[in-house]
């Protein structure tokens, strides 16, 4: 997977030049940012041994975001057969509405499509309408909702579903 570099601004319409952010695949020495952002981001955080695992199985890849050097997002996902799995997105607090939640989901998409898939699932909690407006604006419709799936705090997951391909009925 090559680097793809996108300019967008920092500022929210403040007239500050924009700057490069780049998409890249996820290596072994983003690991500590990507906790650090994982610890920030969710009450219920994957471990370390999530994303080793997650660089290293055959159906398993990961993206970041970086501007300046930084880690500023990544992405996780799973690929089964021609289904795939949204497992992980984030963004530091301080860059979120500023497109880079949005160029890391293009990415995926667009590597799941490449990889022939047909669908793209994800789990998010109820409670995080700011997530499910974001899905939603991207084409996911709700699928079902999965009992106790989270636990601290413990609560339900909508799983949300976008069919990739235009033959689905």
């Amino acid at each position: 997977m090559e680097n793809h570099k996108r300019s967008f601004a920092l500022s929210n319409g403040t007239a500050k030049p924009a700057s490069d952010l780049v998409i890249r695949p996820m290596a072994d020495g983003d690991i500590d940012a990507i906790l650090d952002m994982e610890n920030a981001v969710f009450s219920d955080p994957w471990p370390r041994m999530a994303f080793v695992e997650q660089l290293k199985g055959p159906y398993w890849g990961a993206i970041v975001a970086e501007h300046a050097g930084v880690v500023i997002g990544y992405a996780c996902y799973l690929v089964v057969a021609d289904e795939s799995h949204l497992t992980n997105i984030a963004v530091t607090p301080e860059h979120r509405r500023k497109s880079v939640a949005k160029l890391l989901l293009e990415r995926i998409l667009q590597i799941v499509a490449d990889l022939d898939c047909t669908l793209i699932l994800l789990e998010v909690r109820p409670s995080n309408r700011e997530a499910i407006g974001f899905y939603e604006k991207y084409g996911f419709d709700l699928l079902y909702r999965r009992p106790n799936y989270y636990r601290r705090p413990i609560e339900d997951a909508l799983v949300m579903v976008r069919h990739l391909t235009d033959n689905e009925d």
